[in-house]
């Protein structure tokens, strides 16, 4: 299992939250290694954010959540 984790995207405040602002995944779907999962977003700043490895997703936050850097928001298995 690959844990997928909010980036950091401030590195001036590593600990800034942001939003998981849209998931492209379905939860249960298969996903290739490099295929966009999500975009998230701080402050003026946006990201997609890429599958790590290729597996079935399993999603745990949901669109709108507000976290910190590191937080768990999927799994890949």
């Amino acid at each position: 299992m690959t844990d997928v984790v909010f980036p950091v995207i401030s590195q001036s405040d590593p600990d800034a939250e942001g939003t998981l602002a849209t998931w492209f995944a379905e939860d249960g779907a298969v996903v290739a290694e490099g295929d966009l999962l999500a975009e998230v977003a701080v402050d003026k700043v946006d990201m997609e954010l890429v599958a790590p490895v290729a597996g079935t997703i399993t999603l745990i936050e949901d669109e709108g959540a507000v976290l910190r850097a590191g937080a768990l928001i999927a799994t890949i298995d």
